[in-house]
């Protein structure tokens, strides 16, 4: 059963494939509105068009700052199909940082391969076109597109990406478009685990 404190707001939904990380859109995408009716709450961070998987949701500015900036190191787990096989060479690129669209170098990152998750269906399925490898990716930082322009420079196409975890925040039980509060317990970690670093 989750909580709602009296002055702050915070829950975790499950953002479905095709949804944009917004409650309006001039343009017409579904977007967060379809499926969260809470007001006054704002995603941290933000996931792609195409992307899947947890967004917190909250009116704690001070808390979305310190899991928003890169100077904290916050760590964000990520769920990864590929196409290709996922070599260990690549993986070692990929851990050590790798250069990206703009010229940009990402930091050094976890990266593995792991057993295929256990998710729901895409609303779109994945054709691949060869053989498929799951990446786990972990990563401190979060430009934009950033695990795919990543993959796509060792040779290993995105098919789905699916955000796992958010610090100890992880996704569990929730299904695309369901949502909940955080359970005290859940608040009470997410704020120490913020406070717990410092910025870089």
């Amino acid at each position: 059963m989750g909580v709602m404190t009296e002055s702050f707001k915070y829950l975790i939904l499950y953002k479905p494939y095709d949804v944009l990380t917004a409650f309006t859109d001039p343009e017409g995408h579904r977007t967060l509105s379809a499926f969260v009716n809470v007001p006054d709450v704002y995603a941290v961070g933000r996931l792609d068009l195409d992307s899947e998987g947890l967004l917190l949701l909250t009116n704690d500015g001070r808390l979305a700052h310190k899991l928003t900036d890169p100077s904290f190191e916050h760590t964000k787990t990520y769920w990864v199909q590929v196409e290709g096989e996922a070599t260990e060479a690549a993986l070692d690129t990929l851990r050590r940082g790798v250069e990206i669209k703009g010229g940009y170098l990402t930091r050094p990152c976890q990266a593995s391969v792991i057993p295929e998750p256990v998710l729901p269906p895409r609303s779109k399925p994945i054709t691949p076109h060869g053989a498929t490898a799951w990446l786990e990716i972990m990563l401190t930082e979060g430009k934009k597109r950033q695990i795919r322009h990543m993959t796509a420079a060792v040779g290993l196409p995105t098919l789905r990406l699916v955000r796992a975890a958010i610090g100890p925040l992880r996704l569990e039980n929730l299904q695309p478009g369901e949502w909940r509060f955080l359970t005290l317990a859940e608040i009470r970690m997410i704020q120490s685990f913020t406070r717990s670093r410092r910025p870089k």
